[in-house]
């Protein structure tokens, strides 16, 4: 017996022992979940030991789930992506970790990173809580086999919003073609045009509501109203089916977002219209930024080292942010991924030009903007005057003074 008990001692012995794995998890919404996955291959050669569970929600309902898990602390992840349009409300919810605190010290790579994007994911009570992974420079897509037809050029677009306006009815003239899918869409690059520093769209340092009395949102509603009027707009709604229909068919001339659009055009949205589509700036040669994606850490979140380990691998990594916007077409916050040959290369779908060329001057022109915890209120609010102006004729002075007053009740809640 005591024979046979030594012989099953040496032998578990000199069983190997396995380290048990760790499981990290990562919230996202699509395609940054895509992202993520297409990332792990090479992070998890140095982390072999690291299981990542990346739970992928479409993007309403993820950042639903993010604003329950951050309210409740319960079903945090250890890495969390955040959506711009969010980022004020998250920031400011004071559950998620100041990346410029030790260990993570965020700071001693700011300057790798484009400046407005880090703008944003800082505030003045929490520090720095997200980091940028992709940006949206803004640009103006456009038909170009309609303005062609029309007798129209591209300049024409962009010299002033009055020019603009006059090529519109060119257009419709000539092509029954609609400027703009909504006349909100010129509303939202209007207003933010000419921001001082320190403030955000609809808020000043202090977090006071400039809506009112910046001059920025009265030329804003005066544009679309111009535009509304003249039956210039198809007062179609976007993201929505007859929106995705009026790209494909070319019944709207131009949609100026972030130039991540044009990925979308050719992925999902219009992609058998490769070749009629041009990029270029936006009227008046506004540089401001449409969208974008950052990660934060969870205060409460369970491996915040290797949830740190995987963020800075998806934000501070040149391959990484190159592949994401090669593949993806997320345009990368970090600097030194916006270089390479890819850069240079002609994009097919808009008829060969070098777009991305483009878009990186623009980024680089781009001027920082805080964001607040009522931006997203803020929004809707503008958005429900603006169509009382352009629906019920409500009068534009009136209905500032409204959206301000409204948006100032709400924000001191």
């Amino acid at each position: 017996m005591k024979k046979t008990a030594l012989l099953m001692f040496c032998a578990l012995s000199l069983t190997p022992v396995f380290a048990q794995k760790t499981t990290i998890t990562v919230a996202a919404f699509p395609a940054v979940d895509e992202i993520v996955k297409a990332s792990l291959q090479e992070w998890q050669k140095k982390n072999p030991n690291v299981e990542v569970k990346v739970v992928g929600r479409e993007y309403a309902d993820h950042h639903t789930a993010m604003t329950t898990a951050l309210a409740t602390a319960t079903g945090l992840p250890d890495v969390m992506t955040i959506e711009y349009g969010y980022l004020g409300r998250f920031a400011q919810s004071g559950g998620l970790e100041d990346l410029e605190k030790s260990p993570y010290l965020l700071s001693q790579h700011a300057n790798k990173m484009v400046p407005y994007a880090m703008a944003q994911g800082r505030t003045a009570n929490h520090g720095q809580v997200a980091i940028p992974t992709d940006i949206g420079p803004g640009a103006l897509f456009y038909r170009h086999d309609v303005l062609t037809k029309a007798k129209v050029k591209e300049s024409d677009l962009t010299q002033s919003w009055e020019s603009f306006i006059d090529s519109g009815l060119k257009i419709k003239q000539s092509t029954g073609a609609h400027l703009v899918a909504h006349a909100r869409d010129v509303k939202d690059i209007v207003i933010r045009t000419g921001i001082p520093e320190g403030e955000g769209v609809y808020f000043d340092a202090q977090g006071k509501s400039v809506i009112e009395t910046a001059p920025r949102f009265k030329r804003a509603f005066e544009v679309a109203q111009k535009i509304r009027a003249q039956g210039l707009d198809g007062k179609i709604n976007a993201w929505s089916n007859e929106w995705g229909e009026a790209l494909k068919r070319g019944t709207v001339t131009v949609q100026m977002m972030g130039a991540w659009l044009g990925g979308h055009l050719q992925n999902w949205l219009a992609p058998n219209t490769s070749g009629l589509w041009r990029s270029t700036v936006l009227p008046e040669r506004i540089a401001t930024s449409w969208g974008g994606t950052f990660y934060a850490i969870p205060k409460k979140a369970v491996h915040k080292d290797l949830a740190w380990s995987l963020v800075q691998h998806l934000a501070l990594n040149t391959r990484q942010q190159q592949m994401a916007f090669e593949k993806f077409n997320a345009f990368p916050a970090l600097i030194e991924a916006q270089s390479g040959d890819f850069f240079n290369q002609p994009v097919s779908f808009l008829g060969g030009q070098k777009a991305r060329l483009d878009w990186k001057l623009t980024a680089s022109q781009i001027k920082p903007t805080m964001v607040f915890k009522n931006d997203s209120v803020a929004e809707e609010i503008v958005n429900a005057e603006l169509d009382l102006v352009l629906n019920k004729n409500k009068p534009i002075d009136q209905a500032l003074k409204d959206a301000h007053r409204l948006v100032q009740r709400r924000a001191s809640r």
